[in-house]
């Protein structure tokens, strides 16, 4: 089965500390049900100074998020939607919101 959340989605938090918060999915772990979305669930890392950073400091950092707690958002009205499937008639099958009928694309 194909997962209703892919990268490059843009969805809405629907529980939990974030709730309301929109962004979009940077990367999706399928076994743990789990995704990274931008600027949701941050937490601050401390950070040595290195070549890479020489700075060091403390920095934002994005950590999973459980994808029950995650919505699509529907293209059309900006609300969050459930996700359907649909068959178009050159046989390809896409995602479509429940809510407005758009097809979503990423």
């Amino acid at each position: 089965m194909s997962a209703k959340i892919k990268k490059g989605d843009k969805v809405i938090v629907t529980t939990g500390r974030d709730k309301g918060k929109k962004g979009e999915v940077l990367k999706v772990f399928p076994k743990e049900n789990k995704a990274v979305v931008s600027g949701v669930n941050t937490a601050k890392r401390h950070t040595k100074p290195s070549q890479a950073n020489p700075q060091g400091g403390i920095q934002p950092k994005d950590l999973p998020i459980h994808l029950s707690n995650l919505a699509l958002v529907d293209p059309k009205s900006g609300d969050a939607t459930r996700v359907g499937w649909k068959v178009l008639g050159d046989g390809r099958r896409v995602r479509v919101a429940k809510k407005s009928g758009e097809v979503i694309d990423v």
